[in-house]
């Protein structure tokens, strides 16, 4: 059997002594591997570096096998990105988390296209830190495990909402949540679409969507945030401002 499909490229790692096995992100058959012969020549390897969109055909025998894989280069978006150090992590973060958190051979065009929008964000928009945090927002609830940031859970109210409970992904109130704001997670104004996002903000939204991507995803299955992710969340509490922007 065979397919044809557009997608991104998620990972690759050395198969033998010429080959790749590539982890694709798709639109039609989600999260999916296969061999590219001869993968590992440098041509071959400039086209299979992570977030590069390509057109990709898949042949195997059975479904469940690997299957062959070539891979014919539809937009370079990873070498846009080389002079710039903090938008290479947010492209290298999204692509292994993505391949971390997604089922494989599960279809969810919403991933897909949230990913491709990412991508777009990180090529020329001013504001894509608050972009990359919205979109594991959005992830998140494509695996089902949304975060309901709607009214405070102990009150009902829909204004001034401060904090996140780490427990259920509930909306707190500042009032309702002060007595225990030190075991609520922040909530930065941006994700209600109330202000702009300074390094606080984007620091304070990675570690929210950080924790549920790691107690309700990742940990379950035995896994750990993957460590582009950490780099990336690291790199950008390191951002400029964000030092005296801390608590």
């Amino acid at each position: 059997m065979q397919w044809s499909d557009a997608a991104f490229v998620l990972a690759a790692r050395r198969h033998g002594e010429s080959g790749l096995v590539v982890e694709l992100l798709t639109r039609e058959h989600g999260r999916h591997a296969g061999l590219v012969r001869g993968g590992q020549s440098p041509k071959t390897r400039a086209v299979l570096q992570p977030g590069n969109a390509v057109a990709a055909r898949w042949r195997g025998r059975l479904p469940e096998y690997l299957g062959a894989l070539t891979c014919e280069l539809v937009t370079v978006h990873a070498a846009h990105f080389l002079d710039d150090p903090d938008r290479l992590a947010a492209l290298a973060s999204a692509a292994t988390l993505t391949a971390a958190v997604l089922p494989e051979r599960e279809p969810h065009p919403d991933v897909f296209g949230s990913f491709g929008e990412l991508v777009e964000a990180l090529d020329s928009a001013p504001d894509w830190p608050a972009r990359y945090v919205a979109w594991e927002r959005d992830l998140l609830a494509a695996l089902g495990f949304g975060l309901d940031l709607r009214s405070c859970a102990a009150t009902g109210a829909t204004t001034d909402l401060a904090y996140v409970s780490p427990r259920t992904g509930r909306a707190v109130s500042r009032g309702a949540g002060l007595p225990y704001h030190d075991k609520l997670l922040p909530l930065p104004a941006f994700l209600l679409g109330a202000a702009a996002a300074g390094p606080r903000d984007i620091a304070d939204g990675l570690a929210l969507t950080g924790h549920f991507l790691l107690h309700h995803v990742l940990r379950p299955q035995d896994k750990t945030l993957p460590e582009t992710r950490t780099r990336f969340a690291e790199r950008m509490r390191g951002a400029p401002g964000a030092g005296m922007m801390r608590r």
